[in-house]
């Protein structure tokens, strides 16, 4: 979407509120009472009935149901409100209340947010990943935090499953990758995951895709790799001053809505990706190939720069973070 007509958009949004009056964080003229009704705005990175989307719905549902009919959240997919990076700028903004944060998409914006994107960081055990992800001192307040510094507040951290790779050969070892074009999200840590491997990456955003398809910039693949490099991790955010600007108990309803939502979100990505995967299977050639633990150790060994190229982007705090967060993990994965 191009800045002027994201520009009118945003100020249309803002007439809306302007008058209806259901947003204290812009409108600054917001009376709570009980018989106050909520109006607000949600912007996601995925399009209609994908997993952020379905997500995104439930979350408005329940936000409803909690508050007796009286929270409205609009949900916008991508593209109706600009692009994943814009989408976060806007949250950042106050130009809508919630947003889905994912780091592939704003590594720019939370240099230290791409330790999501590190590779064989994560369990196998997704039982042990949604323990790690609720209860992460690492991530529930020392990323947090660095969230907050640039105006982002996680609600929760949840994940959308492992990111698996597609391609025209089997990849089985690392010195596949060598010299293979490999079509990732835009965050510099992939990129550095995947150059680890002896590849050459080529960052293109998800609607891009399509077209990029369309001028034989990327090509539809022959074989689906079931790596589980990493876990596609996004964040269920708010805008802080508008959050802070609420009475305590719409706030406590968001809150217990984001905590109820995070078992859910592992019923939804189980539920999307299994039917994802039968479908592939059934309607296509592609062929599907599950690492063996060897193969996956070769790929560690490799991944391990990619740690490197994190710890130098983001300086010793976010070391702190990453050194934090693997002493997590590694006690959940003892117990």
């Amino acid at each position: 979407m191009k800045k002027k007509a994201l520009v009118a958009t945003l100020a249309g949004l803002c007439m809306v509120v302007g008058a209806t009056g259901c947003a204290g964080v812009r409108t600054g003229e917001m009376v709570h009472d009980e018989n106050t009704v909520y109006e607000w705005r949600m912007v996601h990175e995925e399009y209609t009935n994908d997993m952020q989307d379905v997500y995104c719905k439930e979350f408005a549902e329940l936000l409803h149901e909690k508050s007796d009919g009286r929270i409205n959240l609009q949900i916008y997919q991508v593209g109706q409100i600009g692009n994943a990076l814009q989408g976060c700028e806007i949250l950042q903004n106050g130009g809508v209340e919630f947003a889905m944060i994912s780091p592939g998409n704003t590594g720019t914006v939370v240099p230290e947010n791409q330790l999501f994107s590190l590779h064989f960081l994560f369990p196998q055990d997704m039982d042990k990943t949604q323990k790690v992800l609720k209860e992460s001192v690492a991530l529930n307040e020392m990323l947090a935090e660095k969230y907050l510094e640039k105006n982002i507040m996680p609600l929760s951290f949840w994940t959308e499953g492992a990111m698996q790779w597609t391609a025209n050969k089997p990849l089985t070892s690392p010195d596949d990758f060598k010299g293979l074009k490999f079509r990732t999200m835009q965050s510099p840590m992939i990129l550095a995951a995947y150059e680890a491997y002896g590849a050459n990456p080529t960052p293109m955003s998800y609607t891009e895709v399509y077209s990029g398809l369309q001028l034989n910039m990327i090509e539809v693949q022959d074989y689906l790799i079931e790596a589980n490099s990493n876990l596609f991790i996004t964040a269920t955010c708010v805008n802080p001053d508008f959050f802070n600007s609420l009475p305590e108990d719409i706030q406590q309803i968001i809150l217990d809505t984001a905590e109820e939502m995070i078992p859910r979100s592992f019923e939804i990505q189980e539920e999307i990706n299994s039917a994802a995967l039968e479908k592939i299977q059934a309607e296509s050639d592609i062929e599907v190939i599950q690492l063996t633990d060897e193969q996956r150790a070769a790929f560690e060994e490799k991944a391990i720069a990619g740690y490197e190229v994190y710890e130098q982007v983001v300086g010793p705090e976010g070391k702190e973070i990453l050194d934090t967060l693997r002493a997590e993990i590694e006690a959940i994965e003892a117990e």
